[in-house]
């Protein structure tokens, strides 16, 4: 099992610059190390000295670097889609539309870049994976996949079931489905229980520092500090364990105040021509930081407490809903929907109480 790593701070703040450097620290250390570049922009590339593909090349000694292509993604998810229509299907009808004349719709392509860190994760071949997204926003809407899709499953699927349409139609739909698709679909792997299962393996993984961790990059400019502090909060509603910060370009380390107070700031210095290494002997250890810094959220059933650790926020810009077994938390366009405990479900909020960045929610 790898750990994924992935870096957040405003455009020009020297992300990707980071990025690679620590590609570069993890193979130095011995541990295989894939860097996975989302960005389509050439500047990769050059800091690279190598044109990136959409198959891993090995870089260097542990080193392996790939390039995500969307475009070629849904192709081939799109071949999938006609194998497994073949097997299934009497009469195909996908077989005549090619994945080269489909458009990647929003959203897909985060999804596409999810399913792929889980693919190489789970080849076994790396011990660390880092993903360098096109841009913050885009990175944690692919982080935040799992989270927002259980909440779809949840709700729609209970909205379903629950319909007079549903109820009707349902006694037909399995001798109908077995009829045209000439399969048994009670003897099928893939259900709705199966995409819980997997959702919720997403989240386990999101929510395990030791498994998946992002780190703040800023500068001495107070607008890139604001942005990394304001970047941090929204990692922290979607479940993303933010592990520290990296000042770069920067020895000063006192330029920064309290904005990332509780997280260890690392200062990194200025990148000069093909010299990498006094960037990578700058940078910290990744795996431990994360380990030891605030978690997004933890439960305590006992006390009847849900807390968040939300940075960068306001008390007027945090919104709270609850809604049956489910409590909704809002902030910096982000949105958490937490499924409380057997134990808390059917329990109203009896209080909420926002002090030194957390938001504590008593039942």
């Amino acid at each position: 099992m790898a750990f994924i790593l992935t870096f957040l701070g405003k455009g020009g703040s020297g992300r990707t610059t980071l990025a690679i450097a620590a590609a570069k620290q993890q193979a130095a250390e011995g541990r295989r190390t894939l860097f996975v570049a989302a960005n389509p922009a050439p500047d990769v590339d050059l800091l690279l000295g190598h044109t990136l593909t959409q198959e891993p090349a090995t870089l260097s000694p542990n080193l392996a670097v790939v390039r995500l292509d969307t475009t070629q993604l849904l192709e081939a998810s799109w071949d999938e889609v006609k194998k497994l229509e073949a097997q299934y299907v009497r009469t195909p009808f996908f077989k005549e539309i090619y994945g080269q004349e489909l458009a990647v719709l929003p959203a897909m392509d985060g999804a596409f870049a999810l399913n792929a860190l889980r693919d190489y994760d789970r080849t076994g071949q790396y011990d660390t994976i880092i993903y360098d997204g096109p841009g913050d926003l885009e990175t944690l809407r692919v982080f935040g996949i799992a989270e927002i899709g259980g909440w779809y499953l949840r709700r729609f699927r209970n909205v379903w079931e629950k319909s007079d349409f549903a109820k009707t139609v349902m006694p037909f739909l399995q001798p109908l489905g077995s009829a045209v698709l000439n399969v048994d679909f009670s003897q099928t792997s893939f259900s709705a229980s199966k995409m819980d299962e997997l959702l919720d393996e997403g989240q386990a993984l999101l929510g395990n520092p030791s498994r998946v961790a992002a780190y703040l990059v800023t500068t001495d400019n107070a607008a890139d500090r604001a942005l990394a502090a304001y970047r941090w909060g929204q990692a922290q509603i979607i479940g993303l364990t933010v592990g520290g910060v990296l000042l770069n370009q920067c020895k000063d380390v006192s330029v920064v105040g309290d904005e990332f107070e509780s997280l260890h700031v690392a200062t990194v210095p200025t990148l000069k021509g093909d010299n990498w290494q006094p960037a990578i002997d700058a940078l910290p250890d990744f795996v431990s930081l994360a380990q030891h810094a605030p978690r997004p959220m933890t439960i305590d059933a006992a006390a009847k407490t849900v807390t968040l650790f939300l940075p960068g926020f306001t008390k007027k810009q945090v919104k709270l809903i609850q809604s049956g077994p489910e409590v909704t938390i809002e902030a910096g366009g982000q949105r958490r929907n937490i499924l409380l405990p057997s134990s808390l479900q059917g329990r109203s909020v009896t209080g909420a109480k926002f002090s030194d960045r957390y938001l504590t929610i008593s039942f």
